[in-house]
């Protein structure tokens, strides 16, 4: 059953690049509009990574390991 779900997953993210590269080069305004939503749900994976990365304290500069 996981596998089903991975599977869909890795569909739905290729299918989504896919619309970013046909709206570049001037795709219907539907896979515009799923390109934007692909994009956006990026930024947000993003933002949601750098908000716990900062919780951490062990990043490149906040670690506290004492290798100066």
């Amino acid at each position: 059953m996981i596998l089903y779900v991975l599977i869909g997953v890795l569909v739905l993210a290729v299918a989504g690049c896919a619309s970013v590269v046909w709206a570049a080069r001037g795709g219907p305004r539907w896979v515009r509009a799923v390109a934007t939503a692909t994009l956006l749900g990026g930024e947000i994976v993003r933002s949601g990574q750098r908000r716990s990365g900062n919780r951490g304290g062990g990043g490149e500069d906040g670690g506290a390991d004492g290798s100066d």
